[in-house]
């Protein structure tokens, strides 16, 4: 990419420009194809004035509309059972989800993707990005009370990758500390396929009482609407039409004005001034303002509503007074709200603005005439049925097709390939082997990232990284908390995308169960290519598939998230990577479960059974090699773990709990040992030999369904019990040993803690200070 900026164009002579049959359109510039502007005069009519251009042109793109992906992604809904919906207070189509947790409370949760504009700008980038995605919380009338960050980064030793890592990251910790809002955990994967084109998704969920539900809707002729917090400047002009919903190509000039700005102080007083608004009832319908900003406010707001609205744009506050009426509806500038407030409560709204120091202005009004109509000057400059922006612009049946290299991918394993010539088989190479694994760049200790963010902040932590989820109380009172988790593996998902997105999900809802919480909803941040690529939409539509089948299985509903497309650079596609985060809820956080073990003379049970899988493993990576077909999976086996896993918990059968899952279980009994620091004297003979392994395999495969815990002496027979009964493969692998200081594990060479810690906590540090 260059790094001129881009001129400046204008929208009116995009909007009169004559329709040819010209490849490169003028209002190409928008981010719409000829089809979709020939389009926009069907439905109008006539000729779109500027502003009503820019409209279309941001709902209407791919970021905002979902138009290559709308058809798949009904599957969610058409899925889910009403076992599901049991607990399902808001579903998709708000800004975020709403989950009943009893007791009259309730907890909304989403995640979303800021990818395009964190490799432009990687600081403004993911900041803004925790920022959207905390306002998408606050709109839905909850405190926000966490967030987490799945990171995907290029290749770690790559000399750009510390310009986006270093950016991201300090724009995370910044914006999130800076809002006093925990960060509970998250993922940091580097690969060379995420090199042009990073995923910086952020997860918000924010807690509430039944009653204190908003919805994001315009009722009730002659209520006004109103737009409140920051001032609207130049800054994201373009951003969800240009930046984040067509590929990077270096032909083309710099996105950088596209890159919003944020202002995390600003925001935390708008955190406080909504809930005041909503403790006093103050808004009938609310609505962030981030991708389209006033376009998507205005238009959703009313399509959502019984009626319509009109709109004096010139009555909104401004920073850079140069703006024209069409960048006006299309700035992205962050830390705005809009609400549709009745008249008798106009006086107590304003209250609360000053109170708070909050700017604020009066735009117009509910309609009955079910148009949206947005004046300048007095001058009409928009007239649409709000629903042709915000609802019904076009959608795609996108032709997809199994690539043609998917069979020979599939067919080249990693046993038997030249990467796996030289397999480790002594004492002294498969502890060579471990310690590698842990500080390989994906395995490594993530702490010097995380020591970035404010875990604790808010005292209501219960859980953070490196625990396998995060856990956030709820209610001070009952002890009532949620855990979360988020998981995907773009390697496992390219060999085959259907599983891909069922193992995204499986290993998510495994962490939560670790804690001994119950999982009850998901959402999803779907990141792939070019949906105009036939391979990509494959993958896409493959994902969705699975996914939705997953949740049917585990009975766990997606309550609403993100598709992010075209991330790619030029023709190269990332690897598709399904982002999944699992909600469990955890009825006293006081009894939830660690990662790590730390009494001495508990012992240490292997839960699930180990197959010879290490195509698209982490020790296949650390090969070079990718192909095969990902871990087998059994969602009943994976619903029967969990079930184990949460009802040893609330029983107090375990006192620590670790899933396997990337490194398998090399992995897990190296973290288990240093999340405390406690050692353990391990044999895996006889599993080897009742699954039929070897000591490699039986260490390194990342067969799915599997977990280790540490029991104490008093609850084994219990323990014992409860997974016979439910006919779950179980076996005592070894004892909890503090006086070793050492991973020991028969057949290993002695793995002493602290050289395996140096191992794992120095990777980091080292490549990037």
């Amino acid at each position: 990419m260059t790094q001129e900026t881009t001129a400046k164009f204008n929208i009116d002579t995009v909007a009169n420009a004559a329709v040819t049959p010209e490849v490169e359109l003028p209002w190409a510039e928008l981010g719409l194809k000829q089809n979709e502007f020939e389009e926009i005069l069907k439905v109008l009519g006539r000729r779109p004035t500027g502003a009503e251009l820019a409209m279309y042109s941001v709902m209407w793109s791919e970021h905002c509309s979902y138009k290559s992906s709308k058809n798949h992604l009904r599957q969610f809904g058409a899925k889910v059972t009403e076992e599901m919906k049991k607990d399902m207070l808001v579903g998709i189509g708000e800004n975020a989800g709403v989950t009943n947790l009893g007791d009259g409370w309730a907890v909304t949760f989403k995640i979303e993707s800021h990818n395009s504009p964190s490799f432009v700008e990687p600081y403004q980038g993911a900041a803004t990005g925790i920022g959207g995605i905390v306002r998408d919380i606050i709109s839905m009338g909850a405190r926000p009370v966490a967030v987490m960050d799945p990171l995907r980064f290029g290749a770690i030793d790559h000399p750009d990758t510390a310009r986006v890592m270093h950016g991201a990251v300090a724009g995370i910790g910044g914006y999130g500390n800076s809002l006093g809002l925990p960060n509970i955990g998250g993922e940091m994967v580097f690969d060379a396929v995420y090199q042009g084109n990073p995923l910086v998704n952020a997860l918000a969920v924010g807690v509430m009482r039944h009653e204190d539900i908003r919805l994001a809707n315009a009722s009730g002729k002659g209520n006004k609407v109103v737009l409140f917090g920051a001032r609207t400047g130049g800054d994201g002009i373009g951003g969800a039409s240009v930046l984040a919903s067509e590929s990077f190509d270096d032909t083309k000039p710099s996105k950088r004005p596209a890159v919003q700005v944020g202002d995390p102080f600003a925001e935390k007083v708008l955190i406080e001034c909504c809930l005041e608004l909503f403790k006093h009832s103050l808004v009938e319908g609310i609505q962030d303002l981030g991708a389209a900003g006033i376009s998507c406010a205005t238009s959703e707001l009313a399509s959502n509503g019984d009626g319509g609205m009109q709109v004096e744009l010139t009555s909104v506050l401004l920073r850079d007074h140069t703006l024209t009426p069409g960048e006006i509806l299309m700035s992205e500038s962050q830390e705005r709200m809009m609400a549709v407030v009745t008249p008798e409560n106009i006086k107590a709204f304003e209250a609360v603005m000053e109170k708070w120091n909050v700017e604020y202005s009066w735009l117009g009004e509910v309609t009955d005439t079910g148009r949206l109509i947005i004046t300048w000057d007095g001058e009409v400059i928009v007239d649409v049925d709000p629903r042709t922006v915000a609802h019904d612009g076009p959608v795609y049946d996108r032709p997809y097709a199994r690539p043609s290299w998917q069979d020979e991918l599939q067919a080249n394993h990693f046993n038997g390939s030249a990467a796996d010539s030289e397999r480790p088989a002594t004492s002294g190479a498969l502890a060579a082997a471990v310690t590698e694994l842990v500080s390989s760049p994906n395995m490594c200790d993530k702490s010097w990232i995380t020591k970035q963010y404010d875990r604790y902040v808010g005292g209501n932590t219960a859980l953070a990284f490196p625990d396998d989820s995060g856990v956030i109380r709820v209610d001070e009172e009952t002890g009532l908390g949620v855990a979360l988790s988020t998981d995907a593996n773009g390697r496992y998902t390219y060999l085959d995308p259907f599983q891909g997105a069922q193992l995204a999900l499986a290993e998510a809802y495994r962490n939560v169960a670790t804690t001994g919480a119950v999982p009850m909803a998901v959402s999803d941040c779907l990141n792939f290519g070019s949906p105009e690529d036939p391979d990509v939409m494959w993958q896409l539509a493959e994902a969705i598939r699975g996914l939705s089948d997953a949740c049917m299985e585990l009975s766990v509903p997606v309550t609403g998230g993100n598709v992010s497309l075209y991330n790619q650079t030029g023709t190269t596609a990332i690897h598709p990577s399904p982002v999944v985060a699992v909600l469990g809820k955890l009825d006293d956080v006081a009894r939830r479960t660690p990662s790590g073990w730390r009494e001495d003379g508990q012992a240490i049970y292997l839960l699930g059974t180990t197959a010879d899988e290490l195509d698209g493993s982490e020790w296949a990576n650390l090969r070079g090699h990718l192909g095969g077909v990902p871990p087998r999976v059994d969602l009943k086996a994976e619903h029967t773990l969990g079930e184990i896993l949460i009802n040893a918990s609330r029983d107090g059968m375990i006192d620590a709990a670790h899933d396997l899952s990337e490194g398998g279980l090399a992995a897990a009994l190296a973290e288990s040992a240093l999340r405390y620091g406690v050692g353990a004297r391990v044999s895996l003979g006889e599993v080897a030999e009742r699954d039929g392994v070897d000591l490699f395999t039986l260490l390194f495969s990342e067969s799915q369904a599997r977990a280790i815990v540490s029991v104490p002496r008093s609850e084994e027979v219990r323990f014992n019990d409860m997974c016979t009964a439910r006919g779950f493969a179980h076996a005592r692998i070894g004892v909890v040993d503090s006086a070793t200081e050492a991973l020991e594990i028969t057949g290993v060479d002695s793995l002493p803690l602290d050289a395996l810690r140096e191992a794992h906590e120095g990777t980091l540090p080292k490549y990037f200070g």
